[in-house]
């Protein structure tokens, strides 16, 4: 840490001078954004260049001690080498007829005991540091992995197979920009901002812009502008001060760096067939997502005090999260079960929602929320011109502008998007609910007319998605009937006749047409089995003091995930859970015959 450190101050002592030359320049800093504001190849000294030159000269890299020969496990030791090397020339002696088998044997057990007693060390102090460093444990697991996820071989729309890594970030490139909607730029550049708060400066103090720097991921990848987290959280009291004059100024005179209107693309594989099934997560500049999370809370604050705030969306929302949404939902369709009545179900999901929310209708919905005219100038020359390439290990694709859509991976994307489909409502008594692009309809279906009342309140989200440029994915448009008296009424959205499920996977928990959760119990069992059998093949020690934080930490969350909503209601899968813990006791050393209870 000592050597990173002394880095760190000539990294400390050069940023400061870059940011006092950003300081100095005319009209308040207003010229020197202009200039951060151009791209690459048009700015003389670009500052990725110059953090990028930095860090390349003050921080060590990490890497491997010996080229060319494969590192050593860290639970090796000199002496484990020494007893190792000892069977060894045992084993030789024994078969030169040397040594008895007996004494080779001897060796044999003095080293399987010794290799255990090293691991079981290693894997005590991964269990202890679980809650503060899980990267450690999750790298030792993944070690022992046969098979990882990789991205490709990808298949063409012609047919060809793309195998390599510059082939297939080209081709990934090209499919993400494939969705986006064209940009208006009427709307973008022409638009009128009356409703904002156009006297109220926004002002971002000091200790608020360290106190984010604090805060930060030292083992979070780093953006376009080569900043690595780490750093700006070890200089976080030095560069505070400057760092805070740049954001007000950029806020408040509407000028957006081009490094933080760049982003690396992250293909992260989702399900089914890897042509394609890939999501967008773009690497943004960390110094941005400062300024961000300062907006956020602002944007936030605004919608609040305006009313304006979306009462059904529970997803990247304060105090809500996917049990909310859950419970919420499905205690009024339960109601209606227990009436008697029939309950048709349309679970709905939107097509590349992120990736297509269009700029100019987005703005104007900012607009009319009543949000500070400086931080939604800011948001409009953050969305225009922005431009992101596909990172494949180590290969880069060719530029593409962003024409529509919210960054993945940013910070205020998801609140954006919240806030774009806030009007997506129903006119009827339907229950409607939300989290992020995932849609839930749901009413009463006893009588034709009930069923003509839930349709024309799907026909109403379709012609809100054709009106704001987003389209629901139809193949994702499901209905589940529920009741014993269900007529199975069928639906459309739009022209396409929406598919009869008799279970879906609701927010990661799976529901039946029966409400009765038995499927939901089995999966869970399932996922916390192969969970601990991956314990139980990844580590040696048996420990307690090892076993039982794993499994608080690994095995009981796949059990308890919003349980609340889902709790057994039968014997049998009590059981279930109750033998799944079971398991897990006999694992431990000394525990074998005792029940999980005790």
């Amino acid at each position: 840490m000592g050597f990173f450190h002394r880095k760190c101050r000539t990294l400390h002592l050069s940023l400061l001078n870059l940011m006092r030359f950003l300081l100095a320049q005319p009209s308040n800093l207003s010229r020197a954004l202009c200039i951060l504001s151009l791209p690459s190849s048009v700015s003389t000294s670009p500052p990725s260049l110059v953090s990028s030159a930095l860090s390349e000269a003050c921080i060590p890299r990490k890497g491997k001690k010996f080229i060319g020969r494969s590192c050593r496990p860290s639970w090796m030791s000199k002496h484990l080498r020494e007893v190792i090397k000892k069977k060894q020339n045992a084993y030789r002696e024994w078969k030169m007829a040397g040594i008895i088998k007996e004494s080779y044997l001897i060796e044999v057990r003095t080293c399987r005991d010794k290799v255990r007693q090293a691991k079981s060390q290693v894997e005590l102090e991964l269990a202890k540091g679980i809650k503060t460093n899980s990267k450690r444990f999750y790298s030792h697991i993944n070690k022992k992995k046969t098979k990882k996820e990789v991205v490709g071989p990808l298949n063409t729309e012609d047919g060809v197979e793309v195998k390599d890594n510059l082939g297939m970030a080209q081709y990934l490139n090209k499919y993400f920009a494939s969705v986006f909607n064209k940009a208006k730029e009427d709307l973008r550049d022409n638009g009128s901002m009356t409703n904002g708060n156009e006297d109220m400066e926004v002002d971002i103090t000091i200790s608020e812009v360290e106190a984010k720097l604090k805060q930060l991921n030292g083992t979070k990848s780093r953006g376009p502008d080569d900043l690595h987290p780490r750093i700006l959280k070890e200089l976080a009291p030095e560069i505070a001060s400057q760092l805070a004059r740049i954001f007000n100024e950029s806020v408040n005179s509407g000028v957006v760096p081009y490094d933080w209107r760049i982003a690396n693309i992250v293909p992260i594989f989702k399900k089914g067939e890897k042509t394609g099934n890939y999501r967008p997560v773009s690497l943004t500049s960390v110094v941005c997502k400062v300024l961000e999370k300062k907006l956020k809370e602002k944007v936030v604050k605004d919608i609040e005090v305006n009313g304006k705030w979306d009462k059904i969306q529970h997803g990247f929302t304060k105090g809500r999260w996917c049990q909310t949404n859950l419970i919420s939902f499905f205690e009024k369709v339960t109601d209606f079960l227990d009436k008697g009545n029939a309950v048709d179900l349309i679970y709905l999901n939107f097509s590349k929602a992120f990736d297509t929310v269009p700029h100019g209708e987005l703005l104007v919905k900012l607009e009319k929320m009543g949000i500070n005219m400086n931080i939604e100038r800011w948001i409009r020359n953050w969305l225009k011109g922005r431009l992101q390439w596909v990172l494949l290990k180590g290969e880069l694709s060719g530029w593409w502008e962003v024409t529509s859509g919210v960054p993945q991976g940013s910070v205020l994307g998801p609140i954006l998007f919240n806030l774009f489909i806030t009007d997506l409502s129903t006119k009827s008594g339907s229950v409607l609910i939300k989290f992020v692009d995932d849609t839930k309809l749901g009413g009463i279906a006893n009588l034709e007319k009930d069923w003509d009342i839930i349709q024309e309140d799907l026909d109403d989200l379709v012609n809100w998605s054709n009106s704001n440029m987003m389209k629901f994915n139809s193949e994702k448009c499901k209905v589940m009937h529920l009741g014993i008296n269900n007529k199975n009424f069928s639906y459309k959205l739009g022209t396409h006749q929406s598919e009869v499920m008799e279970e879906e996977k609701d927010l990661g928990v799976l529901v039946d047409h029966r409400m009765t959760m038995s499927h939901q119990c089995d999966m869970a069992v399932k996922k916390a089995n192969a969970v601990l059998g991956c314990i139980r093949r990844g580590i040696s020690c048996r420990d307690k003091e090892v076993l039982v934080p794993l499994y608080k930490a690994l095995v009981r969350p796949h059990l308890e995930y919003c349980v609340q909503f889902w709790s057994p209601m039968f014997k049998k899968d009590e059981f279930k859970l109750e033998q799944e813990q079971r398991r897990a006791t006999r694992m431990i050393r000394g525990m074998e015959n005792l029940s999980y209870e005790r």
